[in-house]
């Protein structure tokens, strides 16, 4: 048996329940987890926003130490200590094979479902399903090999947890983003988790300015230890576009939005110069449509891209990122701020959702 938190129903909370829980198969491995990050991501499916089949584990963000492996495991052995991918890509569609694991269509096919299609966690005799085939909010998982990637002794498993997600969508959508240039300017829209990352990852391009954008003068006062330049509290101006042209004589070359909200995403398009990018990172509601201005993006030739997981190969980037966090170019650590076990994890979502600045993190007991 191990202890989950399950979402059985959206817009409710998370239960903490004993599962069943088989053991690994064909490829796959038994992590006991040390630390999961507490994201949005997971709170937009429990509000419904994003859709998964229930019942399900949510946690996405997460490391651990392999445990266990099953027949035909070669990536990993007992004992690594490892960052978990919540993405577990095929290496044989069509996405994999031209370079953008990240968005494996095997993988988003089969969505929580294990790579033979069925669950490796139970409930008196009823499925429960893994998100990302991980569902890091539990002791032990069974995820297929490739979501393990083996890291130093010298990275905290916390820091590991982080970089599982929040680091890699925000550092990478900037590090691996084609459009991206030493010393652009940027401004980053929404400074939770990931828009700090985001920040770091624009410092680590030696950004010449990085506009942080935010409705809590907290959150932005934040931001400064991370690289931030400048700030604006949206809230306190008429139009924050406006006032990013006028900062900057004509706009930013690169604006991010690491929200996700259609009329941030408008404001980050509205944002940049002739020729600029919008980068969307936050993953919005279902459905949910922004209002673009075809034209102004013709005749300005702008640009408007998606960035998902660090925008290519999770485990290239957590390489990249592991290796400037031990050389002290990322600071990963101070965006830790709050702890809580697994038992407080609802908790944890009141906090995320109340403004706090930086990551929540389950700690498991070692």
């Amino acid at each position: 048996m191990v202890k989950a938190a399950v979402l059985y129903e959206t817009k409710t909370p998370l239960q903490i329940k004993e599962l069943r829980q088989d053991p690994p198969k064909l490829g796959e491995v038994r992590v006991q987890m040390g630390a999961a990050g507490i994201c949005l991501s997971d709170h937009h499916l429990m509000q419904g926003t994003s859709r998964i089949d229930l019942p399900a584990v949510l946690g996405h963000e997460g490391a651990g130490t392999v445990v266990e492996v099953g027949e035909g495991v070669t990536r990993v052995k007992p004992g690594d200590r490892c960052i978990i991918s919540f993405v577990s890509p095929c290496g044989m569609c069509r996405n994999c094979a031209t370079g953008f694991p990240n968005v494996c269509e095997t993988n988003l096919a089969l969505g929580p479902r294990q790579y033979d299609g069925t669950a490796r966690l139970h409930d008196n005799g009823d499925d429960v399903y893994q998100l990302g085939k991980v569902g890091v909010f539990s002791e032990t998982i069974i995820c297929p090999q490739q979501a393990c990637q083996p890291i130093p002794d010298e990275v905290p498993i916390e820091v590991a947890a982080l970089i599982g997600c929040s680091v890699t969508t925000g550092v990478g959508g900037v590090m691996n983003n084609p459009n991206a240039k030493i010393g652009m300017s940027v401004a980053v829209f929404g400074c939770g988790g990931v828009g700090l990352n985001v920040i770091q990852g624009a410092k680590l391009m030696n950004a010449s300015r990085i506009i942080a954008v935010d409705v809590l003068d907290h959150k932005l006062e934040f931001t400064y230890r991370f690289g931030a330049t400048d700030t604006i509290n949206s809230r306190e101006v008429d139009d924050v576009a406006e006032t990013i042209k006028e900062m900057t004589g004509g706009g930013v070359d690169v604006a991010i939005d690491s929200i996700g909200k259609a009329e941030v995403i408008a404001a980050a398009f509205k944002s940049v110069r002739t020729t600029g990018t919008a980068v969307l990172i936050g993953l919005g509601a279902l459905g949910e449509d922004a209002p673009i201005d075809m034209s102004e993006m013709v005749r300005a030739q702008k640009t408007v891209m998606g960035s998902y997981y660090g925008s290519t190969s999770p485990h290239e980037s957590f390489r990249k990122i592991v290796d400037a966090y031990l050389k002290g170019t990322l600071d990963i650590d101070s965006l830790i701020t709050r702890s809580y076990s697994l038992d407080q994890i609802n908790q944890g979502f009141h906090d995320l959702v109340g403004g706090g600045e930086g990551r929540g993190i389950i700690k498991y007991p070692s």
